[in-house]
């Protein structure tokens, strides 16, 4: 039989796709080429003599490349994206206990539910004050070991339930979500982008009044004096309870800490597609909201201003596993008296693979084998050693 090629080797992921989508996208590459035919006639033979029990328990009868990924990108960042193939994926914890390099770009003057411009629109905040300056010096208390709340769009357990779930279905989650010690090595400016001097913009759909009000108390949005809107939310939206019957679509990819692999999938179709939806919509009595009573149309100095006139940053950081780079863009939106949300992230750097160096194009698998088959052979062969030690 020929040689069977498995282990480890990194992708740059494109921006828009999930990394459970990249799994699905080298899986059909993979699992017709030459490189890997060997490794799949060996799972053939394998299967034939497994007993009958554990064919009845497989639940996938299909024989594809056996891929996985160590530490999930959301799908509107980029940059590496590490993969094991076969007996590879079994090393993929260790990337987990890491550090990773991000490029991020925080754009100030609002904040949404997901921490990103992805999400829906909470609130807005006047961000005319913020200057590089001011951020430099709120830099200073995310450097070095910190405590930090991560999103509610995050897949971390409360209750056995991961707490996307719960955004998702617009119930409140049933203690706060409590703060983790997480480290950061390495924070700096990169550069400082004027307001109208970039290309990015915040997102125009508004969330619903109760998803404001959930977000009052899960976001600590209200735990800021300076956010604008604050004290316009009546005692009568703070009764609105969610309705689960209102959707809207939500990429739900956010699996930090977490190594996903497509032979023991840790979330259901539905939670990992980009179709996902979340609760959202009307309050409980089924009227729309007065004007007055919406806190992103409460503030008329800021409405009046264009929403996309607003500055931004785009920063580098290092830092150790169970970091929140969304988390970072929106406490720093309140350390400098505004709100912030991220709009930009690549992870240049993972472990002993960087962006540039040794981290296969995305682009070359949809290539003649030819082109990328020699490149991924070598990226893990290289990663040969990690797999015997």
């Amino acid at each position: 039989m020929s040689k069977i090629v498995e282990g480890l080797f990194a992708i740059n992921k494109p921006p828009s796709i999930s990394s459970a989508q990249a799994i699905r996208d080298l899986q059909r590459v993979f699992n017709t080429s030459a490189l890997f035919a060997p490794w799949i006639e060996a799972e053939r033979a394998r299967r034939d003599v497994e007993s009958q029990r554990q064919r009845k328990r497989r639940r996938d009868k299909r024989i594809q490349v056996k891929i996985g990924h160590g530490g999930t990108l959301d799908p509107m960042a980029t940059g590496v994206l590490i993969m094991g193939v076969g007996k590879g994926t079994k090393r993929l914890q260790n990337f987990l206990e890491c550090t990773k390099t991000y490029e991020a770009t925080v754009l100030f003057g609002a904040a949404t539910d997901s921490y990103d411009t992805k999400g829906k629109l909470l609130r807005r905040a006047p961000c005319e004050h913020v200057t590089r300056a001011k951020v430099e010096e709120a830099l200073k208390r995310f450097r070095g070991k910190i405590m930090q709340r991560p999103p509610i769009y995050s897949a971390l357990r409360m209750d056995g339930k991961r707490l996307y779930e719960y955004a998702r279905e617009g119930k409140e989650v049933p203690r706060e979500i409590e703060e983790r010690p997480v480290e950061v090595k390495e924070l700096e400016v990169l550069e400082w982008l004027n307001a109208g001097a970039h290309e990015y913009s915040l997102p125009e759909e508004e969330a619903e009044i109760e998803a404001i009000y959930l977000a009052e108390k899960v976001l600590h949005l209200g735990d800021s004096p300076d956010v604008p809107g604050k004290e316009e939310m009546g005692a009568s939206d703070r009764e609105i309870q969610p309705s689960p019957r209102a959707k809207r679509k939500r990429s739900l990819d956010d699996v930090e800490d977490e190594v996903v692999t497509n032979k023991r999938p840790t979330l259901s179709q539905e939670a990992t597609d980009p179709s996902t939806l979340m609760s959202g919509a009307l309050p409980a009595n089924g009227n729309e909201e007065s004007p007055e009573s919406h806190p992103l149309k409460s503030s008329p100095e800021v409405k009046a201003k264009d929403p996309s006139f607003v500055p931004a940053v785009r920063l580098r950081m290092n830092v150790t596993s169970g970091f929140y780079v969304r988390s970072l863009a929106h406490d720093l939106g309140e350390a400098v008296g505004s709100l912030a949300c991220m709009c930009a992230l690549v992870r240049t750097r993972q472990g002993d693979y960087d962006l540039g160096k040794n981290v296969l194009e995305y682009g070359d698998i949809e290539k003649d084998e030819s082109v990328w088959s020699p490149r991924v052979e070598a990226l893990i062969e290289a990663s040969q050693h990690s797999i015997e030690s």
